[in-house]
């Protein structure tokens, strides 16, 4: 397979990408072998250092149902959050059909900086959303409270040098997403060293 060969569809896809809901995705999502190819785009990424720090859990069926569980567990034990409160969040794992959890995985021993290591995890996140896009699929990147909760990350089985950099959900969408607000160029790129 040649590398680098220009592709304009693939800017139009980065173009006109967008997120969909995970709550509003629909049935069926990838099925194996579509994911298999959605976390190979994933690991074909920036990676200074050769070090691959990130790794992906992929979670379907009963599986969401446990996170579900975690979560809600940890909402009580480390935030305090009254159990009926706690209990609704229970499904915030089982939107969309089909759920990446996204670690990053950082080697502390490494003389590569640690923020390359995490910037290496974020663009694997992309990835698997731009290829979901190119095989026909919705995606959404969430994080919130559970990305950061102790009492998720020890029933995930993360190690020490681990944490969620994000929950990756996949699936279907029946209806064409709508644009939201974008940034303004100007104000956002510099073209040359500014003056001090």
């Amino acid at each position: 397979m040649p590398f680098n060969k220009p592709n304009s569809a693939t800017y139009d896809l980065l173009m006109s990408r967008r997120s969909v809901k995970a709550k509003d995705m629909v049935g069926p999502g990838p099925d194996r072998a579509t994911m298999e190819k959605i976390l190979a785009a994933g690991m074909r990424v920036p990676d200074h250092g050769k070090l691959h720090p990130w790794r992906f859990m992929v979670l379907t069926e009963a599986e969401r149902e446990k996170l579900g569980n975690l979560i809600a567990e940890g909402l009580v034990v480390e935030d305090e959050r009254d159990p009926r409160v706690a209990e609704k969040m229970k499904g915030y794992a089982c939107q969309g059909p089909v759920l990446v959890v996204a670690i990053s995985r950082i080697d502390p021993n490494s003389h590569i900086p640690v923020f390359e290591q995490e910037l290496s995890a974020g663009a694997a996140c992309q990835n698997m959303l731009v290829a979901a896009t190119a095989l026909g699929f919705a995606s959404q990147w969430l994080t919130g409270w559970a990305a950061y909760s102790k009492t998720v990350a020890s029933g995930l089985g993360l190690q020490e040098n681990e944490r969620i950099a994000g929950f990756l959900f996949f699936g279907g969408h029946d209806r064409m997403p709508t644009e939201r607000p974008r940034p303004e160029f100007e104000a956002h790129v510099d073209w040359g060293v500014p003056q001090v």
